[in-house]
């Protein structure tokens, strides 16, 4: 009976067992089948996404860079495709060693090496770097055939920037260069991320960087299907890059290639606007730089001349240098009596060659003969005597607030970046700018060397051109601006950029008439009457010689004891023609001297260029290069003719320009009837 109990007792207990076993069996097949249909219906959309990008790989496609015109269509900036060899240093196990064997079998040069290492120090690890670029086809087969011995070392096809006219109009244009990680933190920290998917290189300077946004394009992608290994097995779907749009630019590439070779080997800048729009159709600085460089990484050679150069050719002179105007701001100053009613231009000066105040003799070198000064007189021969005495009655803040809407000492707008604002002085800027108290105090001696452009006044030749052309243009300003249209890249349709609103600065017109008269005078009779003999067009100008240095009190200039560099500077404004200006200027050459020397001829022969269609004579082209110009001498060559700058491949594009042409005068004009000649005097 005890067995039998033992027996039942067993039998309860495997049971027990048993039921525990299936309850617990059973949960976990519960628990199974209940992730099953988790994962199988409620999961399925977002797991099967998963497991795509598993077997999928989206591969961006980079879009061609648009293009950069001219105002009549000529290519300024372009693309080219080449094989570069190229090195991911976290697929290598020694890269000293790598690059060693490369160069038994492609040519890699120190200056490749030294670039390879600055981009591997500004770039992540794991991407492709380029160790030599513009492979010949010779060089890629040769590579091709041992391509198993180079791990992480493989040949890609890219696309190429290029400036075919090289340093031309390099300030104006810009360049390229590799992102760099400052610019790849901004792009990743901006809504344009995903459209920098794969971009290596974007605008750096000039037009290049601040219109990056339209000349980039849209990144398109490639959907491929690779394998557990990661390679690419085959092409599942590809949404293409749209191109950067093209860009067209107000300047006439020839007009700025007469500029530039004109300059020679000295430093300076002109700015050329047409006063009725704003369009700019001239932008030097000089000297210049190759843009090319740039485009695949600079190597350290050629940089550290660009950079170290005493004469600074990475230097923007015509938006970011900033002079003292000398006597090109006494026809502002003239405007600025006539329209505040401190002086009548029928006022009577007496000017013995001298001005004195406060005990100091204030000189005036620039004007020889002196005497009765009225204002048309006092601007055709320079007086600073008169324009002393106009600058001590306004003082220095009615000075300042009639300047500035003009332009002076401000922001124009321009559209490209890095424009500088330069110094137009009054009692509170010295305030603000000076730390010392004794030196924040304005001083009434310092308002008299304003009047003429000098002091503490520091403007760019684009303030000077831009203020001209409103001075010019009956006090209608115009913002300058580079850019007049683009084309788009889908539908290749021209869309011409809006003009900015003009601003009318309320000049009365005959106010106007008395400035323009005395800048006609110049040109006839006055400091620039030799450099414009024979013109066939009249036209208006103001030399200027502006300090690059300060005197002592009582100190007479002499060149000859100075050092090049503090050398006066020689600087011209101009407009033309002189009834109904379409173009003005403002130049000056660093270090040259009279305005009438260096500065004035090069306005002449743009004139002629843009008026005239014609181009300097060989003799006369090497006269202006080394400053010793007057008129133009020998036979002029037609301007349509002087193609020999052209780079070979130069192209121009099948587009309809949005510039218009410079109208030309005929070769003989008479005295307009609402400007008379000015009685003619030595300059």
């Amino acid at each position: 009976m005890t067995e039998l109990r033992n027996v039942e007792a067993d039998l309860s207990r495997f049971r027990g067992r048993v039921l525990m076993a299936s309850l617990v069996v059973l949960c976990a097949f519960t628990l199974l089948a209940g992730r099953l249909v988790y994962l199988q219906v409620y999961r399925y959309a977002d797991l099967n996404e998963q497991a795509e990008s598993n077997r999928t790989a989206v591969v961006p496609i980079v879009p061609n860079r648009g293009l950069i015109l001219d105002r009549n269509g000529i290519v300024l900036a372009t693309n080219y495709s080449a094989y570069t060899l190229e090195i991911t240093p976290s697929k290598v196990d020694n890269l000293d060693e790598t690059i060693a064997a490369l160069g038994s079998v492609i040519d890699i040069q120190l200056r490749d090496k030294r670039r390879f290492k600055r981009l591997r120090e500004e770039s992540k690890n794991f991407e492709s770097l380029p160790i030599r670029t513009r492979l010949t086809d010779e060089e890629v087969a040769r590579f091709s055939a041992q391509r198993f011995r180079f791990p992480g070392v493989d040949i890609k096809a890219r696309l190429f920037r290029s400036y075919p006219y090289g340093p031309l109009g390099s300030h104006v244009v810009g360049y390229i260069g590799r992102i760099n990680q400052s610019e790849k933190e901004a792009i990743d920290n901006s809504d344009d991320q995903g459209n920098y998917r794969g971009t290596d290189y974007i605008g750096k300077l000039g037009v290049e960087q601040s219109f990056e946004q339209q000349l980039h394009g849209t990144t398109g992608v490639d959907q491929v299907e690779t394998s557990a290994g990661g390679r690419a097995v085959r092409k599942l779907a590809t949404n293409p890059a749209t191109p950067g749009d093209t860009v067209m630019l107000s300047i006439d590439i020839k007009l700025q290639h007469l500029v530039e070779e004109m300059f020679g080997a000295r430093r300076g800048a002109l700015v050329a606007i047409d006063p009725k729009t704003g369009d700019v159709l001239a932008f030097v600085s000089k000297p210049t730089f190759d843009p090319n460089l740039f485009v695949d990484g600079i190597d350290a050679e050629s940089w550290q001349e660009l950079n170290e150069s005493t004469d600074k050719p990475l230097l923007n002179r015509a938006l970011r240098g900033t002079y003292p105007p000398g006597s090109t701001y006494k026809p502002f100053m003239a405007m600025a009596a006539l329209h505040t009613g401190k002086r009548a231009a029928t006022t009577l000066i007496n000017d013995p060659g001298f001005f004195m105040f406060g005990g100091r003799r204030f000189g005036s070198p620039e004007n020889e003969k002196g005497g009765i000064m009225d204002m048309n007189r006092a601007i055709v021969e320079s007086s600073n005597v008169y324009f002393y005495s106009l600058a001590n009655e306004m003082g220095v803040d009615a000075i300042h607030d009639f300047m500035k809407p003009l332009g002076f000492g401000q922001i124009t707008g321009i559209d490209i970046n890095g424009e500088v604002r330069g110094i137009l002085p009054s009692q509170a800027w010295k305030k603000q700018y000076f730390k010392k108290a004794e030196a924040k105090k304005w001083f009434a001696g310092e308002t008299i060397s304003i009047g003429i452009g000098q002091g503490y006044n520091s403007f760019t030749m684009l303030q000077l051109a831009q203020a001209t052309a409103a001075l010019v243009n009956n006090g209608v300003q115009h913002k300058p601006r580079l850019v007049i249209g683009t084309q788009d890249s889908v539908t290749r349709s021209m869309k011409q950029l809006p003009l900015a609103a003009p601003v009318d600065l309320g000049y009365k017109p005959e106010h106007v008439a008395i400035i323009r008269q005395a800048l006609l005078g110049v040109t006839q009779g006055g400091t620039s009457a030799r450099v414009f003999a024979g013109a066939g067009y009249l036209s208006g100008g103001k030399t200027g010689t502006a300090q690059a240095v300060a005197l002592s009190a009582n100190t007479k200039y002499n060149s000859a004891k100075l050092e090049e560099s503090q050398r006066d500077h020689s600087l011209y404004i101009a407009m033309a023609p002189a009834d109904d200006p379409k173009i003005a200027i403002a130049v000056i050459v660093e270090n040259a001297g009279w305005g009438s020397a260096a500065a004035a001829p090069l306005a002449r022969r743009a004139f002629d260029y843009m008026l005239m269609g014609q181009y300097p004579s060989e003799e006369d082209m090497a006269a202006v290069k080394l400053g010793q110009a007057g008129a133009p001498i020998g036979k002029p060559r037609r301007a349509a003719e002087m193609t020999n700058f052209l780079p070979s491949g130069a192209s121009v594009a099948g587009l309809v320009p949005l510039g218009k042409p410079v109208a030309t005068v005929a070769p003989a004009v008479p005295a307009p009837k609402s400007i008379k000649l000015a009685a003619k005097t030595s300059p």
